[in-house]
């Protein structure tokens, strides 16, 4: 199942991993958000945080809804699990990619995100990572 992708740091338009890993790749690129979500990060990258006891139904993420070109898909996909430290199953995994609704101008899509993994989300806890204010991502 090829889904687009919801973006929201380093991988955004713009961004330095966009630039690496999806310039030439996508078919669409839409403005896109995530309801009663949160981003924290310990500096060159944001994780982002879905439970309720770290993001406010009233919050939400900015980012970017993309959509890859067919032919390149798997590559890409294996290429973005690699810079995210996924691994199916992992229990060591950076981030974790699960299938949520994204919301864009247009209704709302099915998209992987990229969330944060569970060693990271007990830092967060720890309060050994900053929230960013605004759900929006700027290096």
């Amino acid at each position: 199942m090829q889904l687009p992708f919801f973006v929201y740091g380093t991988l955004k338009p713009g961004e330095s991993n966009y630039a690496r890993y999806l310039v030439g790749q996508t078919l669409a690129e839409v403005p896109a958000w995530l309801a009663q979500g949160a981003l924290f990060t310990e500096g060159p990258y944001p994780f982002l945080v879905c439970e309720p006891d770290l993001a406010r139904p009233e919050e939400r993420v900015f980012g970017t809804l993309i959509t890859l070109r067919p032919s390149v898909y798997e590559l890409v996909l294996q290429d973005l699990d690699r810079l995210e430290g996924y691994v199916v199953d992992g229990p060591q995994n950076l981030y974790e990619r699960i299938i949520m609704d994204i919301l864009t101008e247009h209704g709302p899509f099915r998209a992987w995100v990229y969330v944060v993994g569970t060693q990271m989300l007990a830092q967060i806890r720890a309060g050994k990572l900053r929230k960013i204010p605004g759900g929006n991502w700027a290096a």
